[in-house]
């Protein structure tokens, strides 16, 4: 099992994902912060107040958010910020491609986005109403490994969306 964890950490270090992750796990939001800054100064951006405004509410989210929500967020939390819908969109592309942040797409209804500040996690999501509930299997996470071994086959991520109907909407 250690020589599997420090392969897991070495592809991590690969891409360079290790420092992130590990931030994450911690849930320290002024160091994820940090890490955007460090990112966007990488990358020659300017580093621009929105692009933090949206990493904000999704730290501090409690469920996934279509871009809409989190443009209505925050306009009511941040009341003198004119951030526009454009640029809630430009934000949450460029904090995904950075893997700050994920999404979950739901075809033409569009996406829906969480934060990478949680630990792992999979997804049902209710093809009806849009519900998205997390799970942690670990028999389903030592499946996928022992797959993975058996195809000599090296995981470097995963997500898993199961799709289907709630219990509130197979009672509608």
């Amino acid at each position: 099992m250690i020589c599997n964890l420090w392969e897991v950490l070495d592809i991590l270090k690969c891409y360079n994902f290790l420092r992130v992750i590990l931030m994450l796990n911690e849930n320290n939001n002024e160091e994820i912060i940090d890490e955007l800054k460090k990112i966007v100064k990488q990358k020659g951006l300017k580093y621009t107040e929105q692009r933090e405004i949206v990493l904000n509410i999704l730290l501090h989210a409690k469920e996934h958010l279509t871009a809409e929500e989190i443009y209505n967020q925050i306009k009511k939390d941040y009341k003198d910020s004119n951030i526009g819908i454009a640029t809630v969109y430009r934000a949450l592309s460029f904090l995904e491609e950075v893997d700050l942040i994920t999404s979950i797409t739901f075809g033409t209804d569009g996406k829906k986005y969480e934060s990478n500040a949680k630990s792992h996690h999979d997804h049902l999501i209710c093809t009806s109403c849009g519900k998205i509930i997390e799970f942690i299997d670990d028999e389903i996470e030592k499946r996928q490994d022992k797959i993975a071994k058996k195809n000599k086959f090296k995981i470097t991520s995963h997500s898993m969306q199961l799709y289907g109907t709630c219990d509130t909407c197979q009672d509608s």
